[in-house]
């Protein structure tokens, strides 16, 4: 990879502050690509770069990629459509660099679970395939983070009504390593996937987030018989949100996740 920066977009986010330290751990250089402005102060050798990739100025996405080798997209806009524009826009100015691999992180299951956002995930994949600039694809489980908010907001209510479903949710920085080895590595195409540790029930993780947080909610489980469960709901019945055995594996639980947490029965996702 040379000397260049690796640039991280989204490097602000629940999973880009992860990757960035992983990759700074590895000894490499670090180019943070964030909207917000650069921080007053810097760890040593870490670049920063200000833009909007979705609405910002083209010449500020050029020059936050001018001379890097390597990028890693974390940016996400939590919109399926919108993660496209952005795809669309970091490709172009990653060919007009000359990056010579681009990194992408997806969601398992986007291929068989059928839900708007996912749809939008599988088309920047697409994307990234046709650019021509050389790629790896890192497909992941939903983290952590994701699972925990999700029962925080539904812990408004008094009774935490919970689907009765099997996720194998990852943590955010079993994931970051497995981004920082890719990185550090030529590009792959899509490589295998990588899961939690194990499979675990939504009722068992509603149990360990309830006592974690010291909520006092009883939880009712939602079951849907087989012959009322379409699209997503019969997709991850099935379980397409999960990995394939034999496919590479976080090793921390969603138990050990909650009890190292600040703040377990926090609703908000990013940043959490």
């Amino acid at each position: 990879m040379g000397s260049a920066p690796i640039v991280v977009t989204g490097g602000t986010g629940t999973l880009g502050r992860a990757v960035v330290s992983e990759i700074e751990r590895r000894g490499h250089r670090v180019r943070v690509l964030s909207r917000s402005p650069t921080p007053p102060s810097l760890p040593a050798g870490r670049e920063w770069a200000s833009a909007d990739l979705l609405t910002g100025d083209s010449a500020d996405v050029a020059r936050a990629f001018a001379g890097a080798e390597t990028v890693v997209h974390c940016a996400t806009t939590l919109n399926g459509d919108r993660d496209v524009t952005v795809a669309q826009q970091v490709l172009a100015a990653c060919a007009a660099a000359g990056v010579r691999h681009f990194v992408l992180v997806s969601i398992v299951g986007i291929d068989r679970i059928p839900l708007a956002y996912y749809r939008g995930k599988l088309e920047v994949e697409r994307l990234v395939a046709a650019s021509g600039v050389p790629a790896t694809i890192q497909r992941a489980t939903q983290f952590h983070d994701l699972v925990r908010a999700l029962f925080a907001q539904l812990s408004r209510l008094p009774v935490l009504f919970v689907p009765d479903v099997n996720f194998q949710s990852v943590d955010v920085a079993d994931v970051a390593a497995r981004l920082a080895d890719v990185a550090c590595r030529g590009p792959q195409g899509r490589v295998a996937d990588v899961g939690g540790p194990r499979v675990d029930c939504s009722l068992d993780m509603a149990r360990a987030f309830v006592a974690a947080s010291g909520l006092r909610r009883k939880i009712a489980p939602v079951r849907l018989p087989r012959f009322l469960q379409r699209g997503a709901v019969r997709a991850i019945a099935d379980g397409g949100n999960l990995v394939d055995d034999g496919a590479p594996r976080g090793t921390t639980t969603f138990a050990d996740y909650l009890s190292a947490h600040p703040a377990p029965a926090a609703r908000e996702y990013r940043n959490a």
